[in-house]
């Protein structure tokens, strides 16, 4: 887990907890692929944190489009808890789910919202996704309620979308770019991070505009 990014002894201790949580409601609440539960830790969680190898800022608010089991906004309100995130996705009981969980891990600083992405009423500085919708869609959510964030550490992302993807994405970008000629894409495939062999063509991608 600590190829994806450093992280403290009690931040794995925690994040092992949130494994453990994840398999046990996965059993009733098809939260994840039945195919991929007994590698939870490794498939999942460790893939989501390779968005935490630049941070989001204190204070800024992150929304997560389509969290299933709380994927990847537990993971990263547990690495970074001076920055909301904000859960959302349209099936009630994956949100009662993660909302159980954030509880179990004590997590203040996540909140989750039961409805469709479009109708959220919140603003935010950031979205992530993994494996949620394209990126004309990602983009369209986090655009309608985007607000500006000043002064970002260049440590941490610069505000827009950060969201992991599979495969070819030579179509949602044309699309994206067509919906949104002002945005600008930066792919980075996984394996360049030295991600192990089951995340090859799984790709990283930041849009800003």
């Amino acid at each position: 887990m600590r190829g994806a990014v450093e992280i403290t002894p009690q931040q794995e201790a925690l994040l092992l907890t949130f494994a453990e949580q994840l398999t046990r409601f996965n059993a009733t609440h098809n939260l994840v692929s039945r195919m991929s539960t007994g590698d939870i830790l490794d498939r999942h969680i460790r893939h989501c944190l390779y968005l935490a190898r630049r941070g989001f800022p204190a204070g800024a608010t992150v929304v997560d489009w389509g969290t299933g089991g709380g994927l990847p906004a537990i993971p990263l309100a547990l690495l970074f808890p001076e920055t909301r995130f904000v859960a959302v996705d349209a099936v009630e009981k994956k949100i009662m789910v993660v909302r159980a969980i954030a509880r179990r891990l004590g997590l203040d600083n996540l909140e989750a919202w039961h409805g469709r992405a479009e109708a959220w009423p919140g603003r935010t500085h950031y979205s992530v996704s993994r494996a949620t919708a394209p990126l004309a869609t990602l983009w369209s959510w986090h655009h309608r309620v985007v607000e500006p964030l000043d002064c970002v550490d260049p440590s941490c992302w610069p505000p827009g979308l950060v969201c992991l993807k599979g495969g070819d994405l030579t179509t949602e970008i044309a699309d994206l770019s067509a919906r949104y000629p002002a945005t600008r894409v930066d792919v980075q495939p996984l394996e360049d991070l030295g991600a192990p062999p089951y995340f090859e063509e799984k790709l990283m991608v930041h849009v800003v505009a």
